[in-house]
């Protein structure tokens, strides 16, 4: 007798919603369980336009190429030619955004100093004061003036090399950082003025001022301190960067600090980092545009901030009218951070090495996100800044690559028309033509 078996019949492949991907389900199972909202550092890691949609158009018969051995292009930049007395001048346009100390540890601090210092470039304190360690080994220190005015004093503003009045950031335009209590040690609670172990949220808006005319005041309250001497830069967050870059211009700016959502933070809202602020790539153009309106570009300079990891990322912000750019999460990837060597302890944490962001948490097992004494004592800061002098200087040289190949003799001599973009949005935002092309989407004329 033949088997009656019924024939199994084929099931459909499971098919994985782009809506409802694994990690948001995720997500939307934690915040059930906890009724918190997620909180993370870094910055954006959701994919937007970016440097890498540009290309660079190298010379050969319309444009001449210049020799690499024989023919000096100039990386030197000064900041804050309008009004100090002191401008800032440095040996490479790439410096090292604020980084507060409290975010990361003392050592880590003591090594950007070192590091900047040994490339020729500047660091910047960040929120929380400025350390000895920072001060004592950086030949030229930013002094940041934020919102929670943590460890302003005019001793430390006078004792800066130029004064950053941060009125946004790139994770978090509009909103306030966090510090965490298993991060206020003694040493940050007093540099604070606030109470140890507890939760420390930096304010949204500056309380010494509530529009840009009181920005204009404040500025020349800063120049009365430091007696004119030192640069005084804007740094704003990328959201509307035509009409803020405009008001710094006019409350009297020397520097324009842009930070894109690419920009790193120690901790803030997940759904503030990924779902607020503008791509660096698409702030630039805007931002340039509004000093060439105001008939001042590269006279109040322009540094771009947020997601520059290579030196083609230095030169393409650079064509695109930026005078330098600011490093954060790459100078801490430098340094040792997220390194693969400590990969078992990072999986200890519930993450992996590259991924790791909960830099709020105070568990860095590199020693540099944390004020963990034992912790701490693992990062070296000698060794921290010979290698982040290492990367200062790759930097430097890929950049300078660029602009030889291009036929230029400083990076400053780079411009829109070396550009061509790979994709549509890339095309749009950066106002260079789609490869193969001489259009770009929104062009005059089209």
């Amino acid at each position: 007798m033949k088997d009656q078996t019924t024939p199994a019949i084929p099931r459909t492949e499971p098919i994985q919603s782009e809506t409802f991907t694994n990690p948001i389900n995720a997500e939307i199972r934690r915040a059930a369980a906890t009724g918190i909202y997620d909180i993370r550092g870094g910055g954006a890691k959701r994919r937007v336009p970016h440097f890498d949609d540009l290309l660079f158009l190298g010379a050969s018969i319309s444009r001449y190429p210049l020799e690499g051995y024989r023919e000096k292009c100039e990386t030197k930049v000064t900041l804050g030619t309008r009004f100090a007395k002191n401008p800032v001048v440095l040996d490479t346009p790439v410096t090292i955004a604020g980084m507060s100390f409290g975010a990361l540890s003392g050592p880590a601090k003591e090594a950007l100093g070192r590091g900047a210092s040994a490339a020729g470039t500047s660091t910047t304190t960040g929120d929380g004061g400025m350390t000895e360690e920072e001060r004592g080994h950086s030949k030229t220190l930013v002094y940041q003036y934020l919102p929670s005015r943590y460890g302003m004093n005019p001793r430390d503003l006078r004792r800066a090399d130029a004064i950053e009045i941060v009125v946004g950031q790139g994770a978090k335009p509009g909103g306030g950082g966090m510090l965490l209590g298993q991060k206020i040690s003694d040493r940050v609670a007093g540099m604070r003025n606030l109470p140890k172990g507890i939760d420390q949220r930096s304010a949204c808006r500056h309380p010494d001022w509530t529009g840009p005319d009181d920005l204009e005041i404040k500025i020349l309250e800063i120049r009365e301190i430091t007696g004119w001497k030192v640069p005084i830069y804007v740094k704003i967050g990328g959201t509307r960067p035509y009409y803020d870059t405009t008001l710094a211009i006019k409350a009297g700016a020397d520097v324009v600090v842009l930070d894109g959502m690419q920009g790193g933070t120690a901790a803030t809202q997940d759904v503030f980092i990924e779902h607020v602020g503008l791509p660096t790539l698409a702030c630039i153009r805007p931002a340039v545009q509004a000093l060439q309106d105001q008939g001042l570009h590269r006279e109040v300079q322009l540094i771009v901030s947020g997601g520059i990891r290579t030196g083609a990322d230095v030169a393409k912000a650079i064509a695109l009218g930026a005078d330098a750019v600011a490093i954060g999460t790459a100078a801490l990837i430098a340094l040792g951070d997220n390194d693969p060597k400590w990969e078992a302890e990072y999986q200890k944490l519930g993450t992996t090495a590259g991924a790791y962001d909960d830099w709020q948490e105070g568990r860095d097992p590199a020693g540099i996100t944390t004020q963990d004494p034992e912790l701490m004592a693992r990062f070296d800061p000698i060794e921290g800044g010979r290698r982040l002098k290492n990367y200062l200087k790759v930097l430097t040289l890929e950049a300078q690559t660029i602009a030889r190949a291009c036929g230029h003799n400083h990076l400053h001599n780079l411009e829109p028309e070396d550009l061509c973009a790979l994709t549509m949005e890339a095309a749009a935002m950066a106002r260079v033509p789609l490869a193969g092309t001489d259009w770009y989407p929104g062009k005059a004329g089209f």
